[in-house]
């Protein structure tokens, strides 16, 4: 694997260099016996390709790092249906980043783009349970365990539909940034991973009554590279599973790479 990339990065240079060459090369021409040198205008050809405000590409952006909290009915207190849900706020996590990007840029001040990438709901559980899976409701089982680790978490794809306001650039090639909009997921996986002395490491996977298609809306505020994000979804975390309904999801956290 290490040499196919190795190739494939020398391949690339290479190409680089024999396309740069031939876009030299192709600046220089000879009219009527005169050497002709158009190397000069290489900003207006830039200027000409970069005319348009549409774009496409894959990316690495917006790398989410943050805490997920669980809103019972309105509530950050769980209600005695769900406290077997009980969680360790600092350890349980929200990830993300998107991958591909389209994006629409009329003006230096705005641009708005639909994005797709990965999000990870991490909840680390307090209780020595066991989620279970492939049954009719969500529910556990309590364990005679003592866990050292005890993890129930969703994979979703995500596909946000982000505005961006922007100002100028200041001295430092640094501007801010505020993007809100709203973001679609479609559950991707679901797993209870556990770690104790009697067990050692597992890892279960179901879908946990987890939604399988969730929405709802997210706001980043930025500088540079580096900012702060927060994400709420509108419908329940689990579905077909009465006792469960209100929960919601709720994150926040630091956002890198815009």
């Amino acid at each position: 694997m290490k040499r196919l990339l190795l190739a494939a990065l020398l391949c690339g240079v290479a190409t680089l260099g024999l396309a740069q060459k031939n876009t030299d090369t192709a600046r220089i021409v000879k009219r009527n016996g005169i050497i002709i040198d158009l190397r000069g205008r290489r900003d207006s050809v830039r200027a000409v390709k970069s005319a348009s405000p549409f774009s496409f590409g894959i990316t690495f952006s917006r790398f989410d790092l943050g805490l997920t909290t669980l809103v019972d009915n309105g509530s950050f207190t769980l209600s005695p249906k769900n406290d077997f849900l009980s969680y360790r706020s600092w350890k349980s996590s929200n990830v993300g980043f998107d991958l591909v990007q389209f994006s629409y840029r009329p003006t230096q001040h705005f641009k708005m783009y639909i994005s797709g990438g990965f999000d990870w709901t991490l909840i680390r559980l307090r209780k020595d349970i066991t989620i279970q899976r492939n049954t009719p409701v969500l529910t556990y089982t309590n364990d005679n365990i003592d866990y050292s680790k005890n993890r129930f978490g969703a994979t979703y794809l995500r596909i946000p539909l982000s505005f961006e306001f922007r100002t100028n650039e200041y001295s430092n090639g640094k501007r801010f940034r505020f993007i809100i909009g709203p973001e679609a997921g479609i559950l991707l996986g679901a797993r209870v991973k556990q770690i104790s002395d009697e067990n050692g490491k597992q890892k279960i996977d179901g879908d946990y009554h987890f939604a399988q298609m969730r929405y709802g809306t997210f706001t980043r505020i930025g500088y540079g590279s580096f900012g702060i994000f927060t994400k709420y979804y509108f419908n329940d975390m689990f579905e077909r599973s009465p006792d469960q309904a209100g929960l919601k999801n709720f994150a926040f956290g630091f956002t890198f790479g815009f």
